[in-house]
This record gives structure tokens, sequence and C-alpha cells, in this order.
């Protein structure tokens, strides 16, 4: 009983949760900022990259492999902290903000180069045939008869990277951008009660489960239509 009131009263501590909404609240809108404007250059750029990956031209082919592979296969932490720490010893000073929407963009582009890939190759071969036979070339095809059908297909895993892309934001935490989980950590330490942290996973969770359930939606929807 006695370990059940500590319990509550160190990480549900109500008064303490209280008193750092506001702060937590800010913390979120920037999480939020973070998310949106790190989602909106990666889509932009995963696009390009994955028109490049299915590329028959290797000058195009390779280099966005090789981008995609590193991106995907080496630590978002470690993205964040070479943007933060290393890349002034070449000249190139970026505050926290930046530092870390960087990472955030460059990681997530290579993620959603591959919804990309694969939303463009579910398109029926036939339909591509028919479209070159028209006269129509490359960049005509995909713009006209792939891109449509391929933006409608990767909405449903696209929405899923984004919560993904949400939370880990909270690893900017490190280059002391004050995001939500970072609000919560100073607040936590100010008051002596990590309360704060208990707070902050129920902000996540309110913004994450709208989105959750706009996914299963998205992917009920156009299997239908499918």
């Amino acid at each position: 009983m006695e370990n059940l009131q500590k319990l509550i009263r160190y990480y549900f501590n109500y008064s303490v949760m209280k008193d750092a909404l506001p702060f937590l609240l800010k913390g979120a809108v920037l999480t939020i900022k973070f998310s949106v404007i790190a989602e909106f250059f990666g889509v932009i750029f995963g696009l390009i990259l994955a028109i490049m990956k299915i590329s028959k031209i290797k000058v195009f082919k390779y280099p966005s492999i090789a981008y995609i592979e590193f991106f995907r296969g080496t630590p978002l932490l470690m993205q964040i902290m070479f943007a933060y720490y290393a890349l002034p010893y070449i000249g190139i000073n970026l505050s926290g903000f930046f530092a870390g929407l960087l990472a955030l963009s460059l990681n997530s582009a290579a993620y959603i180069a591959e919804i990309f890939r694969a939303g463009i190759e579910s398109i029926e071969r036939g339909q591509i045939e028919a479209s070159r036979s028209l006269g129509m070339n490359f960049f005509q095809t995909m713009w006209y008869i792939v891109l449509p059908q391929a933006f409608r297909r990767v909405t449903p895993p696209l929405t899923n990277d984004f919560i993904i892309l949400l939370k880990d934001s909270s690893l900017l935490s490190v280059i002391a951008v004050v995001e939500l989980l970072r609000a919560a950590k100073e607040i936590a330490t100010w008051k002596v009660n990590p309360s704060t942290y208990t707070a902050a996973a129920f902000i996540y969770l309110l913004i994450t489960l709208p989105l959750s359930q706009l996914v299963h939606y998205l992917e009920r929807r156009y299997k239908i239509i499918d």
C-alpha cells in the first residue's frame, strides 16, 4: 500500500501535472510543428528519391539506393547529433531547431521514398504501357497516370509514418530543443517529481490516437474502393 502511494505521489501527482500543463502544451505545439514541417520536406524529397530509385538510369538509381540505405540503416539519434555537433566543423552552424529539422526531414525522406516506391510499383504495368503507346513520355505517364493512383494508395502508410515521426521528434531533446519530452524533463528537474513525464505521455497519446484512427479509416476506405 505504501509503495502504491509513492507511485501515485511520484508519477501521477495531479498537482504537479496541472502546474506543468501550460509549459507542456507549448512543447507539444513545437513537437507538432517539427513533425509537420519535416513530413512536408520528407514527402517532397522522398518522392524524388523514389522516382530516382525506379529509374533505369544508374546515375540516378544507385545514389538513391545509397541514400535510403544509409538513413534507414543508421540511428536517427546519431543523425541528429551529427547535424548539430559535426556540421559546424565544415562551416555549417545550425541552431538546435534547424539541425533537428534537417535531421528529421532527411531521415523521413528515406522511409517515405520506400513508401512511394511501393505505391508506384503497385500500379498495373498495363496502364503504363498503354499511356506510353498513346505517346506520353515518362514524366507525363508519372504525372497523369501513375502518381494520382499511387498517392491514394500511399496515404495510409504516409499517415502512419507521420505518427512515427511525431514520436521520434522526442529525440531532439538531446540537442536542447524544448519540445514536449524536453519540457517534461526540465519541469521534472525543477519540481523534483517525474509526474510531468506521465503528463507528456498522455499528451502524446491524445495526439497520436486520432491519427491512428485516421489510418484505419483510410485503409478501410481505399480497400473498399479498390
